[in-house]
């Protein structure tokens, strides 16, 4: 991925209790993605959603019961981004609960690369 350069963006939608084997799902999604070399990986954990299989349920429930909406998101190349996508989604069509995977073009305008650990 290179400045000015055109890309793309995969947003994962799932939930917090997920899961695949014995791991967080969203965990698995990010892991898989540095397994396969794509640029990087950020997790953003919801406070409140719905979707086709569950209901809408007001923040303070949560406190109780953490279930909350998960998005797992991803820029890199058209490439890396289509050989992710064809990893995960197998995996993903047998899973029991409900996602949602959209993919939009971005502009890449600026990278500053940090030191490796």
């Amino acid at each position: 991925m290179e400045i000015n350069s055109k890309a793309k963006k995969i947003r994962i939608y799932v939930s917090n209790t997920d899961m695949y084997k014995h791991e967080p799902l969203f965990q698995y999604l990010a892991r898989t993605a540095r397994e396969l070399g794509l640029a990087g990986a950020t997790i953003y954990k919801g406070i409140m959603g719905y979707g086709t299989s569950s209901d809408l349920i007001p923040p303070s429930f949560w406190e109780f019961a953490e279930k909350v909406p998960v998005t797992v998101e991803i820029i890199d190349d058209e490439e890396p981004i289509n050989d992710y996508l064809s990893t995960i989604k197998p995996l993903l069509e047998k899973q029991p609960k409900g996602c949602l995977i959209t993919i939009q073009d971005v502009d890449v305008k600026f990278i500053k690369h940090g030191e490796e650990h």
